[in-house]
This record gives structure tokens, C-alpha cells and sequence, in this order.
């Protein structure tokens, strides 16, 4: 049965099949419930061996980003895509148990579903060659990261092109154990930029994430990259795919770098940076958020009877002032992606101030992006540019 589409200027991200918010998903995850942590970003469980210790079991991944990866690739040949793909599943792993206060020691596993007719060994490789640069990276900054092996499963009946995903394990001491109950009126935000290009990263990151990536494409890209590679989309949706106005190959606003590479820039990771922090002031993070599903409004599910208004945003990275002016509205920008800035550290004032110095060390742009304050519910007000956009729970 086709899909009744309403006007372009409607949220297009739902149009695609798809949720920022993953209302249902988590509605039925909450039968198992959130743990001993009801605000915390992951879950944590019990050491059954060390009642010292919490365990994270963890599992993201690449998202869609691997779509647009395997046109690049078949159109350029260019195999080192892989090797970002393989990052950004990799750091939607290990950021998001960052935020409870692991930052070193994981163990990761990798789950690969592929069309075998389409996608070849040479792939496979790419990905796992991928996954040991990033080992190999992280351990220059004192962060081991071991590679447990995976699945590769050859499911071309489920699988259009290829699925990247992850799975990490991390243990951490209770009494590091970062759970955002202590997030509390007074507190700024300090927001890490997801763009630029840092002292791990060897070009520039277009900050995109791995978060909004069926936006991205289908609203950057034009009609002849889902005319030449149509396994890359659902069919159903065909009237909101592949809406842009650029090829793969086109000139991006930054210098050498081609609109393909752009939108595939790898997913940033802080952990050297908060290694640091943690380092020298782990007791003055109150609260960490990283700002993937649900952008810029992802912290209303980690505050209980507060209110985070922010309203210092760094400016808008090329990347998604482009897609905005696909004609996305702002709001669903800000609800869908980061818009500059993906982590977010609630912390006083002074402590603030020396992390953005650290940050700013590392070569990550770093300011304070909002301030929280008691409420009677749970809300988040930002204070953007293109107007002021509220969420309460």
C-alpha cells in the first residue's frame, strides 16, 4: 500500500521511515527496563564478580551512512570510506558509554549484514582494516581498545547493500560511574564541536556524525544517485529520495574535499580529550549527553524536574546549512542533527572554563553552549538563530 505523503515542508525524516526520537523502540526497550540508572546514558548492570564495578553491554552502529558509503564507492572506488564507516560505528559505541564515565578499556565486537552479489570481500577488509586504525589511534593516547572478532553474515534476502554495527563491553567503578543525578540548577553546559579538525584526526570533519544520515543524503544528494545505484533506497519512499541538488563527486564548500566525502566525514571521538578530563576533574562532571538521536533535544531523557535552555550554539557547520537549505525546516534540524556540537559536559562554571582550555589543547572548538535551572518538569528551550524551540516531557 503506498505511503500518503503530505507537502516537502512536513517532517521529512518521518516520511523516510524513519524517527529521531525512536519513540516506539524505546517504548517497547522500556519493558526491560533502565536499570539501577534511570538517568544515565547507558545502562549499567551489576559486576556479578566485583560488587565494586558496573558492567555496560553496548550495541550501535553506522546507520545509513553505509549506503551512501557503498555509492561513493562504487562510483569512485575508493575503499577508504570503509575505513570511516568502520570509526563511526566504532565511536556511537564507545562515546556513548563516555557518557557514564568509561574511557578506556573496550572490548568491541563487529556484526556486518551484506549483500554478497553487491558487496564484495574487498569491503570486509576495508572495515576491518578500519577497525585497527582506530585501535591503533586510541592506543597513541594511553586508550586501549581490543577487537574481539564478530559475525560477518551474508543476508542478501534482509540486506539492500551492507549494515555496520558494533557491540562493546566496558567496565567501570561505581564510584566513577557518571549517572546525571548531579546534574543541578546553576550548572552550564559545555559543548564539544563536532567539526573542524582535531589533534587525532588527519583532515578536516565535516561533523555529521552518524545520526540523521537518511536526511543528509537523500535531501544533499540528486535524483541520478538513486537512478544509478537504486538499491541504495526504499522504494516506497521514492518521492522524498535523493531531493538534492548535488552528485558525489561535486565540490564541497571546503577545499579538496568533494560533497561524498563531506557527508561521510568519520564520526568524532572525544575520548582522548575526556580521558583528560576525567583525569583531573572527574568529580566536577556532573552530567555527560551525547547529542545523537534527537540532536540538540537528546538531553531532555537524562534531567529530572529541570530546565536546559541553550543559547550560545557555535555557528552552523557547512554541512548542515546546506541541508537546511534543502528546505528542512529548523526545528527538525536541530531534532535531528547535531548542528555543531555533540557532546555535551554539565559542570559549574569555573570547572567549565578549564575544560574548554583543555578542549581547545586538543584542537576540538569548546564554549558554554547553555545553563540549566529547576522546573517542575523536564525541559529544554533553544535559543537559536532561526527562532526559539521548546520540549517538555
Amino acid at each position: 500500500m503506498p505511503f500518503n505523503f503530505k507537502c516537502m515542508s512536513d517532517d521529512k525524516y518521518l516520511h523516510r521511515g524513519v524517527s529521531s526520537g525512536k519513540e516506539e523502540v524505546h517504548a517497547a526497550a522500556g519493558k526491560i527496563g533502565h536499570g539501577s540508572f534511570e538517568r544515565a546514558f547507558c545502562r549499567a548492570d551489576a559486576d556479578p564478580g566485583n560488587p565494586e564495578n558496573l558492567i555496560v553491554l553496548h550495541a550501535d552502529g553506522a546507520g545509513t551512512k553505509s549506503a551512501l558509503a557503498y555509492a561513493y564507492w562504487k562510483q569512485t572506488g575508493d575503499l577508504s570510506v570503509w575505513h570511516d564507516i568502520a570509526t563511526d560505528a566504532m565511536v556511537m559505541n564507545t562515546d556513548d558509554m563516555l557518557c557514564v564515565g568509561i574511557d578506556n578499556n573496550f572490548f568491541v565486537s563487529s556484526t556486518i549484514g551484506r549483500n554478497k552479489h553487491l558487496v564484495s570481500g574487498d569491503v570486509i577488509s576495508a572495515l576491518i582494516e578500519g577497525n585497527i586504525r582506530f585501535r591503533d589511534q586510541m592506543q597513541k593516547h594511553g586508550i586501549n581498545v581490543v577487537l574481539s572478532g564478530g559475525e560477518t553474515a551474508d543476508v542478501g534476502d534482509l540486506v539492500r547493500t551492507i549494515i555496520v554495527d558494533a557491540t562493546a563491553l566496558g567496565i567501570v567503578k561505581r564510584k566513577d560511574f557518571i549517572s546525571n543525578e548531579e546534574i543541578r540548577q546553576g550548572d552550564v553546559v559545555v559543548g564539544l564541536s563536532s567539526y573542524g579538525q582535531c589533534a587525532w584526526e588527519d583532515r578536516y570533519n565535516s561533523g555529521i556524525g552518524s545520526n540523521g544520515l537518511t536526511s543528509a543524503r537523500h535531501d544533499v544528494f540528486g535524483k541520478v544517485v538513486g537512478q544509478t545505484f537504486p538499491e541504495t533506497f526504499d522504494p516506497a519512499i521514492e518521492a522524498f529520495a535523493y531531493i538534492g541538488r548535488y552528485g558525489l563527486t561535486d565540490p564541497s564548500p571546503v577545499e579538496g574535499m568533494d560533497m561524498g566525502k563531506m557527508v561521510l566525514s568519520p564520526t568524532r571521538t572525544y575520548l582522548p580529550l575526556m580521558k583528560q578530563v576525567f583525569a583531573k576533574m572527574r568529580g566536577s562532571v556532573h552530567g555527560l549527553v551525547h547529542c545523537t538521536g534527537g540532536g540538540q533535544f537528546k538531553c531532555i531523557k537524562f534531567i529530572d524536574k529541570m530546565k536546559v535552555v541553550k543559547d550560545n550554539f557555535f555557528p552552523v557547520p557547512p554541512v548542515f546549512d546546506i541541508i537546511m537549505k534543502t528546505g528542512t525546516e529548523p526545528e527538525e534540524m536541530y531534532r535531528t542533527f547535531n548542528m555543531g556540537h555533540r557532546l555535551e559536559i554539565f559542570t559549574d562554571e569555573k570547572s567549565a572554563k578549564e575544560i574548554i582550555a583543555m578542549a581547545e589543547d586538543s584542537g576540538i572548538g569548546a564554549q558554554i553552549v547553555g545553563y540549566c535551572e529547576r522546573s517542575d518538569k523536564s525541559e529544554v528551550e533553544l535559543r537559536t538563530e532561526f527562532g526559539t524551540f521548546r520540549k517538555e516531557m
